[in-house]
């Protein structure tokens, strides 16, 4: 049974990988799951200097998943490339670099340090709010997701994903200004905004008042917004949004995905990565399919 799958010319030995942001680097969950069992690590956002993130309380459970306002933490590139490469690179699963910034040259600066790094791909957060223009994210504007991607890609050694937001009135139209600027792939949806309140204190449960919503609840916007994108680009697509099981992750790949990120599962259920891996493995074998990438695209209209 063949389970690898190819991502703008990198291979990965299956199509699961966890999402940036709910699984640190991989060491807090080496204990629990084997990253050799991955396809690929997505690290933690990583930014050109540390971040402090925003004031607490910044996670809050809903009904079918959680909210969260962590605000990207990271302790900055230094200590990522002398701390988090080195532990990942004794496992023998792809990594995958998350980068976030609050200007093009932030995100210009943490890539080019990433140049000579032993990491496999970049995917670009561009739901960071553009201090430059506002505050308003640099994924919700064409225009800036064409800009960014341009940029980005003059000083990445390495292939790059654009991460897109689903924040959006139209996700291929970020696709398509991605596209234009010279992504490699794309890795869809982040976090989608919601807010919730405490009617016992009559306070807002997070201090950011808004929080980035995950978990089974986006699921079906998630494999939705997949499907547009796979039919709106020819890039190769990280779907994720609200997978628990391997039958969320087989959802997102018949709906165009060439692999799948498993976030919040990861909170629940540390095993999740796992067990969704074998589970594709048996639905393979179910299905009397011989290879993984058969699943991409190939639901029926």
């Amino acid at each position: 049974m063949d389970m690898s799958v190819n991502l703008a010319g990198v291979s990965f030995k299956n199509p699961i990988m966890t999402a940036s942001g709910t699984f640190g680097s991989g060491g807090e969950f080496s204990e629990f799951v084997d990253l050799n069992c991955l396809g690929a690590v997505v690290t933690k956002g990583v930014s050109n200097v540390p971040w402090e993130g925003n004031p607490t309380p910044r996670v809050a459970e809903t009904y079918g998943g959680m909210l969260n306002a962590i605000g990207l933490q990271n302790p900055g590139i230094d200590l990522f490339l002398k701390r988090d490469i080195p532990f990942l690179k004794k496992y023998d699963t792809k990594i995958i670099v998350n980068v976030c910034g609050k200007s093009v040259a932030d995100y210009c600066e943490a890539v080019t340090r990433l140049a000579d790094a032993p990491v496999d791909m970049l995917e670009i957060n561009i739901s960071c709010p553009n201090v430059k223009e506002g505050g308003i994210a640099f994924g919700q504007n064409p225009k800036q997701v064409e800009q960014i991607t341009r940029e980005v890609k003059k000083y990445a050694a390495q292939p790059v994903i654009m991460k897109l937001s689903p924040n959006v009135t139209d996700i291929t139209e970020m696709a398509r200004a991605a596209e234009s600027g010279g992504s490699d792939a794309l890795s869809l949806i982040n976090t989608l905004t919601g807010m919730k309140i405490d009617i016992q204190k009559r306070k807002f449960a997070l201090a950011n008042k808004t929080g980035g919503l995950s978990g089974p609840a986006i699921h079906p916007v998630a494999v939705r917004m997949v499907y547009q994108t796979a039919q709106a680009v020819k890039l190769p697509i990280i779907g994720m949004g609200g997978v628990q099981t391997a039958e969320d992750a087989i959802e997102l790949m018949l709906a165009g995905a060439t692999a799948v990120a498993v976030g919040t599962a990861n909170f629940r259920n540390p095993s999740a990565v796992q067990e969704i891996v074998d589970g594709i493995g048996e639905y393979l074998k179910e299905q009397g399919l011989s290879t993984a990438c058969e699943l991409i695209g190939a639901v029926m209209e």
